[in-house]
């Protein structure tokens, strides 16, 4: 009988791609050879070993020419898996309502995995349970319950927000920007002296630009990092204040540079302006005046309103000139198109020079 767990005191239940792969460490034999030996996939072998997939009744009789294991030994050790798992699932308390909500994190999940903050699993209750643990939550159907306190989003209006993919959104930036080293604790006066500085470094290749914002932002006593973005979660900015550290999180879903750097003053207005002290804020979905003034200072911080009126009088708006007043403002064209954009609601002006930026 599996102990009750919670959490990640799963090594009790032993996927059996561990037997395969120490078997063919014993052996020397390579992943690549084993696939030659069954005719599977690399992937395929890759997958059973890593115990993101089982083994089925033909791959355990491949399993048997390939390695002289009979095919019974793996169908009766992949039985105990399932059976160990279902024991699992029934101490655990694994309700169908969270096996709903694990497939609205799919996408989650499979990043998780990718950049190896979760294995994944094969079996949904084992990915439960680590989900669990990451998100510090005994289960997680509580997820609509929290507050989210002292937490600034900015994002889209119109799109639709999905609760859990946005909460382990919120909890991927908080786990990326505990890997960051900063250098003081908050200081909104030293970030007032570093705008010039922080629009210096769109000029940068992308991953200069965020490299050399990390590192100025860590003088002002903040954790940067640009997270990928999910399905279901809408934002293009995030911060959060935690004793004296703060958290800002930027992502690239729209991928335009105006909407990047429009949105990273926005948060940086927002901790100039002290709204993050609030005991709870939501800035993503809602107007407020705290909004209006955040988004008057990242215009006026990128380009200057006395300067962009007079360009607007006196200009024929083409390239050349956007081009030309760009580099008067130290901001990329892409900005000034945005700007252009945005004043006449029309999104199709100059659209194809605007900047993009590429998720790697």
């Amino acid at each position: 009988m599996v102990e009750n767990v919670n959490g990640l005191s799963l090594d009790l239940i032993i996927h059996p791609g561990e037997t395969i792969k120490e078997i063919i460490l014993d052996r020397h034999m390579t992943q690549e050879e084993l696939a030659i030996r069954t005719d599977y996939s690399p992937k395929h072998i890759s997958e059973v070993i890593s115990g993101k997939k089982a083994i089925s009744a033909k791959f355990a009789n491949a399993l048997e020419y390939a390695l002289g294991i009979p095919t019974e030994f793996w169908i009766n050790l992949q039985g105990l898996y399932d059976k160990k798992i279902l024991e699992l699932e029934k101490i655990n308390n694994i309700s169908e309502q969270e096996y709903l909500v694990l497939d609205q994190l799919k996408e989650v999940l499979n990043y998780f995995n990718k950049i190896k903050i979760i294995d994944g699993s094969s079996d949904k209750s084992i990915n439960v349970l680590k989900l669990r643990k990451f998100f510090n939550l005994n289960k997680l159907t509580s997820i609509p319950n929290l507050p989210i306190g002292q937490v600034a989003f900015r994002g889209s209006k119109q799109t639709r927000i999905n609760i859990y993919v946005l909460y382990a959104w919120q909890k991927l930036c908080e786990y990326l920007t505990s890997q960051v080293e900063i250098k003081n604790t908050f200081n909104k006066e030293i970030l007032k002296t570093k705008y010039e500085e922080i629009k210096n470094t769109m000029f940068l290749d992308t991953n200069m630009m965020v490299l050399k914002l990390k590192e100025i932002f860590s003088e002002c006593g903040i954790a940067f990092e640009v997270v990928k973005h999910f399905t279901g979660a809408p934002v293009h900015g995030f911060i959060k204040k935690n004793d004296d550290r703060v958290i800002l999180c930027m992502t690239i879903r729209k991928s335009f540079s105006d909407i990047f750097w429009f949105t990273l003053f926005h948060e940086i207005a927002h901790l100039v302006n002290n709204d993050f002290e609030d005991k709870y804020i939501d800035y993503s979905f809602v107007d407020s005046e705290n909004e209006k003034k955040a988004d008057e200072f990242a215009r006026n911080i990128l380009i200057n309103k006395d300067d962009f009126d007079n360009f607007m009088k006196n200009n024929n708006i083409n390239i050349s000139s956007v081009r030309s007043f760009a580099k008067s403002q130290n901001v990329l064209p892409g900005i000034v198109i945005g700007r252009i954009q945005n004043d006449y609601k029309d999104y199709s002006i100059l659209a194809k020079y605007k900047e993009r930026y590429v998720w790697v």
